[in-house]
């Protein structure tokens, strides 16, 4: 009996790490959506973007409940309480980089009306890196891969220093023309939801390393 149960237990914790992933895989394809808002002003990939924000929104009460659950339960030892107590902190961070890809959608359909005020390189490599990050979060968290965790949390530098140089290049069209102030501060409020999220996917890693190591970094 004791087997049978620990088999059990075995594959409930799978199924959290699929669910966990699935939800991971949501998010990612919101980020895609919104890029395609802000990159081409697509307002069906807008639309698409808030829907799945819907069905994350979901996953995360599931998985809240099936953790805890699981908790209660099985009273699980070391790494298998760690991987419960990495999932559920991570939920979170997970679903807020779900919000923020909506709200970059939504500023893309708006700034879509006007003429650009600036080329859109640098947003568009920040969310090629945050595709990169969630990739690699996914790797880490299917294999237990701590260096896979370590790679993806080390690419929010990239976007943190995009991040800073947008802001100047922003501000900078601001004070030049009071006529731009809108469309600059619509942009900059872009790149304040692109870093979060960078900051969000970050802690996920984060969690991550914890469970498989035991140690905070």
């Amino acid at each position: 009996m004791v087997h049978s149960g620990m088999r059990v237990f075995e594959v409930e914790l799978r199924e959290v790490t699929d669910t966990a992933l699935r939800m991971l895989s949501l998010v990612r394809e919101e980020a895609r959506e919104a890029r395609a808002a802000l990159l081409e002003g697509d307002t069906e990939a807008a639309l698409r973007c808030a829907a799945g924000d819907e069905q994350v929104d979901e996953l995360q009460r599931e998985l809240e409940n099936r953790c805890l659950t699981l908790i209660a339960r099985h009273q699980p030892a070391a790494s298998d309480l760690r991987f419960l107590g990495a999932v559920l902190f991570s939920l979170a961070d997970i679903e807020r980089i779900g919000d923020y890809a909506v709200h970059v959608a939504r500023a893309g359909t708006e700034l879509a009306r006007e003429p650009r005020l600036k080329k859109y390189l640098d947003m568009a490599r920040i969310l090629a890196v945050l595709d990169e990050m969630l990739e690699g979060t996914m790797h880490a968290l299917a294999d237990g891969d701590v260096d896979a965790a370590y790679a993806a949390r080390a690419m929010d530098e990239e976007i943190d220093e995009l991040y800073d140089q947008i802001q100047r290049e922003l501000l900078t069209y601001m004070m030049a023309d009071p006529r731009t102030i809108n469309r600059a501060a619509t942009l900059l409020m872009v790149a304040r939801y692109l870093e979060r999220c960078g900051d969000h996917i970050e802690n996920v890693n984060e969690h991550i390393v914890f469970w498989l190591t035991g140690t905070r970094i």
